[in-house]
C-alpha cells in the first residue's frame, strides 16, 4: 500500500502573513500533516505566538520576519528558511494588503501602486526566489490565496480584485513555464471569511446579512475551511492538478440573485 498522498514528513514549507487568519490556520495544518513550517509576517512577536503553539503540539516551525513590499525582506525570506531547514517544497503566498474602500475611479495612485505591489509583485518575487529551490529538491509546489474578489465586480474593493485577477494569470503562467520541473502553481479563491483582514465586510450588519442571504450555505466562512484546501494543493494528493483557481466560497459564485 502506498504512503499517504496526505503525509508532508520531511517538506518545508513557507507561508507568508501566517500570524493570524487563512495564514495561521493554513500554517498550522500543515504542520499537523508534518511539514516543517516556517511563521512569516511584519511583526515578530505575533510570528513568535503561531510558532510556539505549533511546538507544543509536537510540530516544527521557525520564525522569519518579512514585510513582502520589500523586495530585499523576500530574498532573506526564502534564502533564509533554505539555511535553517536544508531546502524548501512549498510556498503559500498568502499576506496582502487592500488600503482602500470605495469607488475604484476615486482610487489614489499610491494606493493602487500598493495593492498591485503587495499582492501581485511580491508574488512574483516570491517565486523568482523561491521556485529553484524547489527544483533542486525536485518538485514543488506553490499555493496562490487569491480571491473570488477577482471573479466578480466590486463597488467598494475593485482595485483589489483586480490584483486577485491578476494572481489567477500569474499561476497558470508560471504553471506552464515550470512544469516541465515538477513545479505545481495553484490558486485558491476564497469568499467572505471571518478573518482581521475582511473585517470590513463582516462587521457591517446590513452587508452580512445581505451577503449571507445570498449564500447557498447561508454563512460566511471560516479560516480553517480555507486551509484544507491549502494542505490539499501542498500535498502529493494534487500532483497532477496545476494552473487552476479552487473556489471556496460557500456557493456564492454560483447562486442566483
Amino acid at each position: 500500500m502506498p504512503a499517504s498522498p496526505w503525509n508532508l514528513t520531511g517538506k518545508v514549507a513557507i507561508i507568508t502573513g501566517s500570524s493570524r487568519g487563512i495564514g495561521r490556520a493554513s500554517a498550522e495544518l500543515l504542520a499537523q500533516m508534518g511539514a516543517k513550517v516556517v511563521i512569516s509576517s511584519r511583526k515578530a512577536d505575533a510570528c513568535e505566538e503561531v510558532a510556539g503553539g505549533i511546538r507544543k503540539s509536537g510540530g516544527d516551525a521557525h520564525v522569519i520576519p518579512c514585510n513582502i513590499s520589500r523586495p530585499n525582506e523576500v530574498n532573506a525570506l526564502v534564502d533564509d528558511t533554505v539555511k535553517h531547514y536544508g531546502g524548501l517544497d512549498i510556498l503559500v503566498c498568502n499576506a496582502a494588503v487592500n488600503p482602500y474602500y470605495g469607488p475604484l475611479l476615486d482610487i489614489t495612485d499610491e494606493a493602487f501602486d500598493k495593492i498591485m505591489g503587495s499582492n501581485v509583485k511580491s508574488n512574483i518575487w516570491l517565486c523568482a526566489r523561491a521556485i529553484p529551490r524547489m527544483v533542486e529538491r525536485g518538485g514543488g509546489s506553490v499555493i496562490i490565496i487569491s480571491s473570488i474578489g477577482g471573479l466578480r465586480g466590486s463597488t467598494v474593493i475593485g482595485a483589489y480584485g483586480i490584483s486577485k485577477a491578476a494572481d489567477f494569470a500569474l499561476a497558470r503562467s508560471l504553471a506552464g513555464e515550470w512544469g516541465p520541473q515538477k513545479i505545481r502553481v495553484n490558486c485558491i479563491a476564497p469568499g467572505l471569511v471571518k478573518t482581521d483582514f475582511a473585517r470590513a465586510l463582516w462587521e457591517d450588519e446590513e452587508r452580512l446579512t445581505r451577503r449571507t442571504a445570498n449564500t447557498p450555505l447561508r454563512r460566511i466562512g471560516e479560516p480553517h475551511e480555507i486551509a484544507g484546501a491549502v494542505g490539499y494543493l501542498a500535498s502529493d494528493a494534487s500532483t497532477f492538478m496545476t494552473g487552476q483557481t479552487i473556489v471556496i466560497d460557500g456557493g456564492v459564485t454560483t447562486a442566483s440573485v
